[in-house]
């Protein structure tokens, strides 16, 4: 078999969104006809198009086939330059491939999105939102973070200031806000701010909140105390105008007689108390052979290991100690099981909890909010009896539990399916609540919202397919 093949052009450039064509031809040189099949190989061929797909040549005869590259506007379609390939097998000679190569520039395009969490905030002395920066384009992006308002009326402090997000990935940067002046007395003030996003040589990308600043006392207070403090000081005028003369008709008259009131004494001191009887010693208790049984006072039951094991950190327990420190906060807290390694950490408000890149699917998720009411939560897990490729809710209702209490979802039992995706809400869906999560092959997956008031009243997380699984996730409300 001999065959000679030509790209025209060899290199060739096309914008995301958009599409070129290049032309292949091909000459049999051999003395059979025979007829070529062509497969588009590489990076690009998701989104290469062949036509046609089989061609037939007699010896010496030439033939052309279009190859069509239609990249998406999305982070899949990274910038730069992406070889690609297409491979020729003869029907007569399969075994003599050819793979004729070639080279697609696809250009860079920058898309951002950012949205605050949540998109009002309330508190006395300060407020803690928090900005997603969403990267949609297809080239790493760097940008700093400033935020605004009229009248100078809060200070801002940003961590990060200056973030750098790789293409399909999220970045969030926490914020505190705090009112430069304190409202004593009366009822609450809205404050709007704008966080700016800022590229270089572009306007920035301006992201709008309410900062709602409650006073320090209510107004009725206030009043209360005004009106206390008034009768106070008209009692006490009053009281140094007149002052009333007292007299005692009794004393008068018993100075003019002589006479004394008071009984005779011998000593002005009185007498000391009687000194108390000392008890009489008791022996001490005998003490107890581990043979007769029972606690004893302060010991109690159980072995020392017993005693020394240190109680287990919930998601509860890390969303209290955060609730204790901001009382007027919402936080979500949580951790996962893992594959082989069981229970994390419980990390809280946009931390990663599981693993990236080892592989190990999580069985279960515990979950805590505060300043939420409460959350509800359903595992969606693999389904080995699926006739549809997805996975499935293993016939599990929903779970609740109110702020500050535990939520698991999912389960940890040796034999337990993988978890694929989930459902969430918190205030049942009267507040926001996002994720992110990081699924097997695909990595992580842009942040999701629910919106209140608005479509199902959750969230779902994760992905429907039976043979992917979650690995990593990340909450914040």
């Amino acid at each position: 078999m001999s065959l000679w093949t030509s790209l025209e052009p060899a290199s060739a450039t096309v914008d995301p969104g958009g599409s070129t064509t290049v032309r292949l031809r091909l000459r049999n040189t051999g003395d059979v006809v025979d007829e070529y099949r062509f497969e588009a190989v590489g990076d690009v061929a998701p989104w290469t198009v062949v036509e046609p797909q089989t061609l037939r040549l007699y010896p010496g005869t030439t033939g052309t086939v279009e190859l069509t590259f239609a990249p998406p506007r999305t982070p899949d379609a990274t910038a730069g330059p992406n070889p690609y390939a297409v491979r020729i097998t003869p029907t007569e000679h399969p075994e003599a491939v050819t793979v004729p190569e070639g080279n697609l520039t696809i250009t860079p395009f920058t898309e951002v999105r950012a949205e605050l969490v949540p998109p009002t905030v309330k508190g006395r002395f300060r407020g803690r939102p928090k900005l997603a920066v969403d990267n949609l384009g297809n080239t790493k992006l760097t940008a700093s973070v400033s935020g605004s308002d009229n009248g100078d009326q809060l200070s801002y402090d940003l961590h990060p200031s200056n973030v750098q997000i790789e293409p399909g990935r999220a970045a969030f940067v926490k914020a505190t806000l705090k009112p430069r002046q304190i409202i004593w007395f009366g009822s609450k003030e809205e404050r709007p701010y704008k966080f700016a996003v800022q590229r270089s040589g572009v306007a920035p990308l301006d992201v709008e909140g309410t900062y709602v600043q409650r006073g320090f006392l209510p107004r009725w207070l206030a009043t209360f105390l005004g009106v206390f403090m008034a009768l106070a000081i008209t009692f006490v005028m009053l009281w140094i105008a007149y002052k009333p003369q007292v007299r005692s008709e009794a004393k008068e008259r018993l100075d003019e007689t002589g006479v004394s009131t008071l009984a005779p004494s011998a000593s002005a001191t009185p007498p000391p108390p009687p000194t108390p009887t000392a008890p009489a010693s008791t022996p001490p208790p005998a003490a107890q052979s581990p043979a007769a049984g029972g606690g004893g006072g302060g010991g109690g039951g159980g072995s020392e290991e017993e005693k020394k094991k240190a109680p287990e950190k919930t998601a509860a327990t890390a969303v209290q100690a955060l609730a204790a420190d901001d009382p007027g906060g919402r936080h979500i807290c949580y951790r996962v099981f893992v594959t082989g390694k069981g229970w994390t950490d419980a990390v809280c408000d946009g931390e990663t909890a599981g693993t990236v890149g080892e592989n190990k699917a999580l069985k279960a998720i515990n979950v805590a909010v505060s300043g939420a009411k409460r959350t509800g939560s359903a595992a969606f897990v693999h389904d080995p009896g699926s006739t549809n490729g997805k996975g499935d809710y293993n016939g599990k209702p929903w779970s609740f539990a109110p702020d500050g209490i535990d939520n698991y979802f999912g389960s940890t039992k040796a034999d337990a399916p993988n978890m694929l995706g989930f459902t969430i809400n918190v205030d049942d869906g009267g507040g926001s609540v996002c994720q992110t999560t990081h699924v097997r092959n695909e990595g992580w997956h842009g942040m999701g919202c629910d919106k209140p008031g608005e479509g199902e009243g959750y969230i779902f997380g994760g992905t429907l397919s039976n043979d992917l699984w979650l690995e990593a996730v990340k909450f914040t409300v």
